[in-house]
């Protein structure tokens, strides 16, 4: 008996799922059978599709202007920002350009909350300036040794 559409038996099989798949709205317009109609939705503007990735309330956008300094304890001499000194040489010290003679004082770092004794060694620059901080110092203030942590020097 011969297929009076002129297909093989074998296609039938694969226009069925063409039409089911049409249905669906799945398939792209052009290769669905004609006359088929495919549902519109519309989505009122006032609702966020729950699949889409939302931001976060408590997320702030980024500052475009850097931040205040935070404000130093009283007693200290200033804030300065601390990089890691010469790791061969001993003892708890920062050389910093916030005191003009050596001298005795403590550091300390906010993030942890501890405070270390050391030896204050001046060295040139403005107050602004950047500071360095013994290993020791900042191992003992569990600071960061690749990082620039921010400290407060306190005198005596």
């Amino acid at each position: 008996m011969s297929n009076p559409y002129g297909y093989g038996a074998h296609m039938r099989w694969l226009i069925i799922p063409v039409f089911f798949l049409a249905g669906c709205g799945l398939v792209p317009e052009r290769f669905q059978p004609r006359g088929a109609q495919q549902d519109v939705v519309t989505v009122p503007a006032d609702v966020t599709d729950p699949t889409r990735p939302q931001a976060r309330p408590e997320e702030a956008p980024a500052e475009t202007a850097p931040a205040p300094p935070a404000p130093v304890s009283a007693g200290t001499l200033g804030r300065t920002v601390a990089s890691l000194g010469n790791a061969a040489e001993p003892g708890l010290w920062l050389k910093t350009p916030l005191v003009q003679s050596e001298r005795n004082g403590s550091v300390f770092y906010p993030e942890t909350g501890k405070t270390v004794a050391v030896t204050l060694i001046p060295i040139d620059g403005p107050d602004t300036a950047g500071s360095r901080l013994s290993l020791a110092a900042m191992q003992a203030l569990g600071a960061p040794l690749t990082g620039l942590p921010e400290v407060d020097v306190l005198a005596g």
